[in-house]
């Protein structure tokens, strides 16, 4: 698996510790025709609950879109474990779909990483005032993939080009555990 880029927040990434992250996700090989790039973060954080101190961020690009991990635990090691274990499955997951699709023939959407503006500013003044702003492009999809990429990257909503339609869309998960869709008339 080619790593792009492992980096430390508020901890040296030694030889040993890029070892036992290489190693760990090197068990994702058998997804190798899929997993495009990986991006790792391992960060220390001072917080009061020593089992969440640690935390590991990892995101692999695949053709149709991005899976990521976000697992914290007191040992730095156990938490990469933790967020490996989770990639594969998300990782077998995407595979499944991929080959589900491909023997319905269902058609394909453009490959390229998906990206979403998923910031929200929950203070809501009487002059909201835009802190952050994102450009992503919008890839052709059904809302039923919408749905897994917004699963995968841990967000509450996500905009999307819907292929059926050829119009936007955007999906959202409701208070009921449910999913929502919003489509323009």
């Amino acid at each position: 698996m080619n790593i792009a880029q492992l980096s430390g927040r508020g901890v040296e990434i030694t030889d040993p510790l890029r070892e036992y992250v290489d190693e760990k996700l090197s068990r994702l090989d058998r997804f190798n025709d899929q997993v495009t790039s990986a991006r790792v973060t391992l960060t220390v954080r001072d917080v009061k609950d020593a089992a969440r101190r640690n935390r590991v961020e990892v995101q692999l690009n695949v053709p149709h879109g991005i899976v990521r991990a976000e697992e914290s635990h007191a040992d730095m090691y156990a938490a990469i474990d933790k967020a490996s274990d989770v990639l594969e499955r998300q990782l077998r997951k995407f595979k499944t779909r991929l080959l589900k699709q491909r023997q319905e023939g269902a058609p394909q959407p453009e490959p390229g990483p998906a990206e979403m503006a998923a910031q929200q500013d929950d203070d809501l003044s009487v002059n909201p005032e835009i802190v952050r702003q994102k450009r992503f492009d919008l890839r052709p999809m059904t809302a039923e993939d919408a749905v897994f990429q917004m699963e995968a990257l841990g967000h509450d909503f996500f905009v999307f080009k819907n292929m059926v339609t050829d119009g936007c869309g955007v999906v959202y998960r409701r208070k009921d555990g449910h999913y929502g869709l919003i489509e323009p008339k």
